[in-house]
C-alpha cells in the first residue's frame, strides 16, 4: 500500500493491494477491496503531517463564488464547464479522459524510474537540509516531471464540461505546483501537498476508469439526484488555479473522524477480494458485502452533510460527488462486477482530496 496523501509517488498500479496504488492511467482491477481502509491508513500516515496544523476555528478556506459575470467571462475564455451550476453526479463520459490517461500514465511511469526504480520507496520524512546529492537530484527531477504534467493539464481545465472535473484538474495543478515550489526547502509536512495532488489525480483516474469500463453508465443512473448547490466555485485562470482550502475549516476534524469510524465499522469488509464477482461469492463473502452497504450509506450521508456545512463550494462538490460514487457502489453490490471497483476508488480518492487539503492548510 502506498502512502496516499503524504507521498508524491504517483504510483497508481492497481495490481497492488489497495486503491492507493491506483494508476492514474485507466485503473485496472485491485486485488483487494480495502478502499475504505485506505482512507484510514492515510489518516494514520497523515497524522504526522497534522502536528501543528490547526483544523478547527477561523473562517472557512477561501473560495470564489460563481456569478453571471465570471461565468460569461469563463465561457468567453473557452471553459466548457462555465455554465455547469447543477448538482454533481456520476460522470458517464468526459472528453478530457483520453488526454488525462496519457498525461497521468506518463507521469506515473516517469516518476517510477527515478532513484534507480526506488523513488516510491524513499523515506519522505527526510528534509531537504539532510538530502545527499542523489536525493537532491531525484527530488529536483521529480519536480520537473510533476511541473510538466501540471502544465499539460491546463487544457483539460478548459475542455471538460463537468464543473467537478474542472475543479479536480485545477486542484491537481495547484497542489502539485505548490509542492514543487516547496522542494528546495522540503520538510515532512510538505508531503501533504503532494498527497493532495496524488488524491486529485487518482480520483480523476477512477472517474475516467468507471466511465471507460461501463460501470458509471450501468450504475450511475440508479443513484438519486441531489439538489443543486446554492453556490458554486467560479472558474478562475486555467493557467494559474489556486488551492481551494488555504484557511482552516471547521469540518476538517469531523472529516477525519468520519473516515476513522468507517474504517472501524467496515473492518471485516476491508479484506475482500474485489476481483471476485458477486456471482461467485460464497455465503460469508455475500454476507460481508451486503452488510457493509448501510455502513457506506451512512458514510456518504455524513460526507455530504460535512460538505454542505463547510461553506466552501469546491469542498462541497468533492463531498457530494464522493457520496454519489459511494451510493452507486452500494447499488452495485448485489450484482457486483470487478469493474464496479472504480466507483469505490473514485469515492475514496475524492474523500482524501479533502483530507489532504485539510492537512495542508497551514502550509503557505
Amino acid at each position: 500500500m502506498t502512502n496516499g496523501t503524504d507521498d508524491l509517488d504517483f504510483d497508481y498500479d492497481d495490481d497492488e493491494d489497495e486503491v492507493y496504488d491506483d494508476e492514474v492511467a485507466e485503473p485496472k482491477q485491485n486485488k483487494s477491496l480495502k478502499w475504505g481502509l485506505a482512507a484510514v491508513v492515510v489518516l494514520a500516515v497523515v497524522a504526522l503531517v497534522l502536528v501543528g496544523v490547526v483544523l478547527l476555528g477561523g473562517d472557512p478556506g477561501k473560495s470564489t463564488l460563481d456569478g453571471s459575470t465570471s461565468s460569461r467571462n469563463a465561457a468567453a475564455a473557452g471553459i466548457a464547464s462555465a455554465d455547469d451550476t447543477g448538482p454533481v453526479s456520476i460522470i458517464i463520459n468526459d472528453p478530457s479522459c483520453t488526454a488525462w490517461v496519457s498525461i497521468s500514465g506518463n507521469l506515473s511511469s516517469t516518476l517510477s524510474m527515478l532513484g534507480h526504480g526506488h523513488w516510491n520507496e524513499r523515506d519522505q520524512s527526510i528534509p531537504a537540509s539532510a538530502w545527499n546529492d542523489d536525493q537532491k537530484r531525484e527530488y529536483m527531477a521529480a519536480g520537473q516531471v510533476v511541473r510538466n504534467a501540471a502544465a499539460q493539464t491546463v487544457g483539460l481545465v478548459k475542455l471538460t464540461p463537468h464543473r467537478v472535473m474542472r475543479e479536480l484538474y485545477e486542484q491537481f495543478i495547484a497542489y502539485a505546483r505548490t509542492f514543487v515550489e516547496h522542494i528546495p526547502s522540503y520538510t515532512e509536512r510538505d508531503a501533504a501537498l503532494a498527497g493532495t495532488a496524488h488524491s486529485a489525480a487518482s480520483a480523476l483516474a477512477a472517474i475516467c476508469g468507471a466511465a471507460n469500463n461501463g460501470s458509471a453508465a450501468a450504475r450511475g443512473p440508479l443513484v438519486e439526484a441531489q439538489a443543486s448547490p446554492t453556490k458554486v466555485a467560479s472558474p478562475g485562470n486555467p493557467a494559474n488555479p489556486q488551492r481551494y482550502l488555504t484557511g482552516s475549516n471547521s469540518v476538517c476534524a469531523d472529516w477525519k473522524a468520519t473516515l476513522d469510524k468507517f474504517g472501524a465499522d467496515a473492518a471485516e469488509w476491508h479484506g475482500m477480494d474485489p476481483t471476485i464477482p458477486a456471482t461467485y461469492w460464497n455465503p460469508q463473502q455475500k454476507a460481508i458485502n451486503l452488510a457493509v452497504g448501510p455502513v457506506m450509506i451512512s458514510l456518504a450521508n455524513k460526507m455530504q452533510q460535512l460538505g454542505r456545512r463547510s461553506n466552501n463550494p469546491t469542498l462541497q462538490d468533492f463531498a457530494e460527488l464522493s457520496a454519489q460514487y459511494r451510493r452507486a457502489f452500494v447499488l452495485a453490490l448485489p450484482t457486483y462486477d470487478p469493474s464496479d471497483n472504480s466507483l469505490a476508488n473514485a469515492a475514496t480518492f475524492l474523500s482524501t482530496t479533502v483530507l489532504g487539503a485539510c492537512a495542508s492548510t497551514a502550509i503557505s
